[in-house]
């Protein structure tokens, strides 16, 4: 099988957890995930399946949306509540405090990755180093908090939608916020409601899979695998350079049914006319041709 399964990650399972149940309930290892989520975190976790596993960087690199809650008062070491609390403190805050702290981080953030994760200093996972008790200088990361909304406030609990760029911990957000309040911060609970095009309402938790499974429909759970490049547009191979495209060769716009030459550089999805999705082209100007970005073989049919 080939094409993408959204799961709906429920709390207690790392990513790798998910993509092991998956491979028994799918009987193929050809399986891979797009974004690690906590094992304490729950919700949208897209996994690519067959060739759909070519998708996995794309996916990886594209924003997402949480709803996560925010503990004031309290600083724990993994900026969350499952680590060791290091202090406590009153919270004090007003409400408008509150929000001039919260929607101070919106835009470009300079963002220090946290030792409990699985970045690599000199080779070494920060989290390997923070459970020896080291702790190591880590370089400021540019992330860009495209939304941050207060969705409730019941001090000292505070409710909000983030939506971020790749590589955004919001653990660390969350910390942030409690530093620049004085009373200090934690995250208490986080859920991803949307990776990419994917959200929520597309998601399915593992048991859904698995009755779908013992039912006999499990392909009715998963997507295309162009389903991630709707928003490109599309040419379809004819003639001789069917057997171009089946090889990954560069195509020429009148070996297409449309003849369109698009921007250099644009992403274009290209079909075979009998084979259905084949891959992603590029119009080089220099050299005339669509040249392949690349290809997704099990996409096709």
């Amino acid at each position: 099988m080939d094409g993408i399964i959204i799961i709906d990650k429920e709390p207690g399972f790392t990513s790798h957890d998910v993509v092991a149940k998956l491979r028994g309930i799918c009987g193929q290892k050809k399986i891979g995930h797009t974004g690690t989520l906590d094992p304490a975190a729950t919700g949208v976790l897209p996994v690519c399946l067959g060739s759909g596993t070519r998708l996995c960087d794309m996916l990886t690199d594209t924003d997402k949306e949480y709803v996560a809650e925010l503990l004031l008062g309290v600083e724990t070491d993994t900026q969350d509540t499952t680590g060791r609390v290091l202090a406590t403190r009153e919270v004090n805050v007003s409400r408008e405090e509150l929000r001039t702290a919260v929607f101070s981080f919106a835009g470009d953030y300079g963002q220090v990755p946290p030792m409990y994760s699985a970045l690599k200093v000199n080779g070494k996972k920060l989290y390997e180093l923070a459970r020896e008790g080291k702790e190591v200088e880590r370089k400021a990361r540019q992330v860009k908090i495209h939304e941050i909304e207060i969705l409730d406030c019941s001090l000292p609990v505070v409710k909000l939608r983030v939506a971020c760029s790749k590589g955004t911990y919001i653990r660390t957000l969350c910390a942030d916020i409690g530093a620049r309040l004085g009373c200090g911060g934690t995250m208490q609970s986080l859920r991803r409601t949307a990776a990419g095009r994917f959200r929520l309402e597309d998601a399915v938790t593992l048991e859904r899979v698995q009755e779908k499974k013992d039912q006999g429909r499990l392909k009715e759970l998963i997507l295309p695998v162009d389903l991630v490049f709707e928003n490109c547009p599309s040419l379809h191979v004819r003639g001789e350079g069917i057997n171009r495209l089946n090889n990954g060769n560069s195509i020429l716009p009148e070996q297409t049914a449309e003849g369109t030459v698009h921007k250099p550089g644009e992403w274009v999805r290209f079909y075979g006319s009998d084979y259905g999705f084949a891959g992603i082209y590029a119009y080089d100007a220099g050299k005339k041709c669509y040249l392949p970005v690349k290809m997704f073989p099990g996409g096709r049919g």
